[in-house]
């Protein structure tokens, strides 16, 4: 068994209802074995593959798109760096953020890619609205932020209209290892997370929030 899975088992790929979703609570892992596991489940998924979140924090890592360009990350230090199969430039990923990956069969659910894009985003903006946060998309940046400061990334990689990887929100976490880097390819961009800008943040209660508005804004209903 892989050990991202941790004690769950390899997921199974039998014939499931096109509105149900799986959930996968991963908990604390290393990046490159989960985007493994990603690229084989939808290597192997068919028609009949129910769709499937996971939930995850990795330890720290720098995470390179397929545009990333070298000039964008300035100083790793002691932090592993990824070269990996998503769209994007550069992030970072590490314990407190809260990371959802999406393996959703596109064309089953008759969603472009674009309005993929927009639930995705959507579903952070409406969930800082319950905590009083307001937060907006910017043109050209796929992401969720804050009066300008990121504070949700998203990137995917779509095959045989399939797609993984996923979104990024920044809940409660060190920031520092931000400033090593242009977030997303932007020099200078500010970095922000909803601990900064919220009182009574509870990370366990967020992720749940998360996957409940995702599975609703994307019409699939829990298998189990």
């Amino acid at each position: 068994m892989n050990a991202a899975w941790g004690e769950h088992s390899e997921p199974q790929l039998g014939p499931m209802s096109d509105t149900q979703l799986i959930i996968r609570h991963l908990g604390l892992c290393d990046y490159e074995p989960v985007w493994r596991d990603m690229q084989a489940f939808t290597q192997r998924r068919d028609a009949g593959t129910a769709d499937e979140l996971w939930l995850v924090e990795h330890h720290p890592v720098y995470t390179f798109g397929l545009n990333a360009k070298p000039e964008h990350l300035h100083d790793p230090g002691d932090i592993p760096v990824v070269r990996c199969d998503r769209g994007g430039q550069v992030t970072y990923h590490g314990p407190g953020q809260v990371v959802v990956y999406c393996l959703i069969d596109l064309r089953r659910l008759g969603l472009g890619v674009k309005t993929f894009v927009q639930k995705l985003e959507q579903c952070i903006i409406d969930l800082l609205a319950d905590y009083g946060v307001t937060a907006e998309r910017q043109d050209g940046a796929p992401g969720v932020y804050v009066q300008g400061a990121k504070i949700a990334a998203l990137g995917l990689r779509i095959t045989r209209g399939a797609s993984y990887h996923g979104i990024a929100l920044n809940v409660d976490m060190n920031l520092e290892p931000f400033a090593r880097i242009n977030p997303c390819g932007y020099p200078g961009m500010a970095v922000t997370q909803l601990a900064a800008l919220a009182s009574g943040i509870d990370r366990v209660v967020i992720a749940e929030q998360l996957l409940q508005a995702l599975a609703g804004n994307l019409g699939l209903s829990r298998a189990f």
